[in-house]
């Protein structure tokens, strides 16, 4: 297959390579010249240092050389890039193509997914009314992946046959792939659970232990599992790969750079200074508006997310965060079963 992947970071270069070892004509294009110079020469992502780019992959500043010709598009771009890039490829992405989303956000000003902001901005193109969307999520480092270590991913899209295509060309020695027809249900996971691995680095970087770690990813997944039913989301999804299989490698990885920020966090900086020393873009902290205005809009309490936003944005410290939640009025895990 001819693949186009648009964003250059860790986990479009790493699928990149990926997808070149099985086969695939494989083109990646970045938005920063430098960048594009700095692969081509080098063939090494500075952050993958374990990782070579093969020769087969071919590097592109033109957005009408990634999108032209293509059995599948890629967007491999931080979810705050998402809608950017969109416009600026719109002219370029032929009605009927079939484009996978790797980013995991939420918009925070519209409230959509990253695929409903792709088919948005292609839509107001005015031609392109059948694109095909597909969301990609789960339990994957790049940093692994670029290893080749054995990895598992969703592919999720309620156009089957799309999703289906993507499991193909997705699937690998070391990539196992599975389908869902829940493509809200992925995203908002994908979202969301960078929040809560936020709140467990916080934990972490404040000195507490693996006791709180295990119960802030136990009852964030209850969180997001009860906003994603308000939202019309399958059940199933929130404890499968997409849920919390992703939640768990996000909040515990050395990997992820959600859990280093909220070390970062805990140990006294602030959001900003931990994304700068992080170095890469930190989802969570992007996450955090549209989260609260989706709590309002569904009428749905989050405990664990509202507590990471109040230490995000200066209003508790991470230690009043926690012994306010340690604090909250007693209940029940989960709701008494009615009977039939």
């Amino acid at each position: 297959m001819n693949i186009g992947i648009l964003g250059a970071g860790t986990w479009g270069i790493a699928v990149a390579r990926m997808l070149a070892d099985s086969g695939h004509a494989v083109t990646v294009w970045s938005a920063l010249p430098q960048e594009i110079s700095a692969l081509l020469q080098t063939r090494k992502h500075p952050n993958l240092p374990g990782m070579l780019i093969p020769d087969a992959i071919c590097f592109t500043c033109s957005l009408e050389s990634v999108c032209a010709g293509k059995d599948l598009l890629v967007f491999a771009v931080p979810s705050i890039y998402v809608r950017k890039t969109a416009e600026q490829a719109a002219a370029f992405i032929p009605d009927g193509q079939i484009i996978a989303d790797l980013a995991k956000g939420i918009e925070p000003d519209t409230l959509y997914s990253l695929t409903e902001v792709i088919r948005d901005v292609l839509r107001k193109s005015g031609v392109r009314k059948s694109v095909r969307l597909v969301a990609l999520s789960g339990p994957t480092h790049a940093e692994e992946v670029a290893l080749q270590l054995p990895t598992t991913i969703v592919s999720a899209s309620e156009d089957r046959q799309a999703a289906e295509f993507v499991q193909q060309i997705f699937t690998s020695e070391y990539m196992r792939v599975y389908t869902s027809a829940d493509i809200k249900g992925v995203e908002v996971s994908g979202a969301l659970k960078n929040i809560v691995a936020l709140a467990a680095g916080i934990s972490t970087g404040v000195g507490y232990g693996a006791n709180l770690k295990a119960a802030i990813i136990t009852r964030g997944l209850a969180e997001i599992t009860r906003l994603g039913l308000a939202m019309g989301c399958a059940e199933q999804t929130f404890y499968g790969l997409a849920g919390i299989g992703d939640m768990i490698v996000t909040a515990t990885s050395e990997h992820s750079r959600n859990n280093r920020a909220g070390m970062l966090i805990g140990q006294g900086c602030t959001a900003e200074e931990a994304s700068e020393k992080v170095g890469m873009v930190v989802e969570g902290v992007n996450a955090l508006p549209a989260a609260m205005r989706l709590a309002k809009r569904y009428q749905v309490d989050l405990p664990i997310i509202f507590a990471v936003n109040d230490v995000v944005t200066g209003v508790k410290s991470p230690r009043d965060a926690v012994r306010d939640l340690m604090a909250r009025t007693q209940g029940q895990e989960f709701p008494v079963a009615k009977n039939v």
